[in-house]
């Protein structure tokens, strides 16, 4: 089975890419600063999952998915201050801020899964 045909993987990747969308109406002063590290923090969960799943070892799977979880959490972090800077509509920001909490659910969910198995 393909790292692209994982749940969590196409979830990462969706939420990715609406995190593209929401910050294409920050202002460009932020092009380097909240907008930079959200697109950056939203790829790197997905990047990580897809770079873990490729490893040998499923020890080591474990550990890109826990450098995934804390990329999310960066990432909600982020979003968090985003809203209360006022870069975007706070009701923009509600749904992908549930969808950012959603995926760190999924993420421990799959590492709790994962984990007894080393044992």
């Amino acid at each position: 089975m393909s790292y692209k045909n994982q749940f969590i993987w196409k979830r990462a990747v969706q939420l990715a890419i609406n995190c593209y969308h929401l910050t294409q109406n920050f202002p460009k002063s932020e092009l380097y600063g909240l907008t930079s590290q959200i697109r950056r923090d939203a790829v790197s969960a997905a990047a990580n999952i897809a770079e873990g799943y490729g490893r040998q070892y499923k020890n080591e799977y474990i550990q890109f998915l826990h450098i995934a979880l804390g990329s999310l959490r960066e990432l909600d972090t982020e979003l968090i201050i985003a809203k209360e800077v006022g870069l975007a509509d706070k009701d923009l920001f509600i749904p992908l801020m549930n969808e950012v909490e959603e995926m760190q659910s999924i993420m421990v969910s799959t590492l709790n899964k994962l984990k007894p198995s080393l044992q």
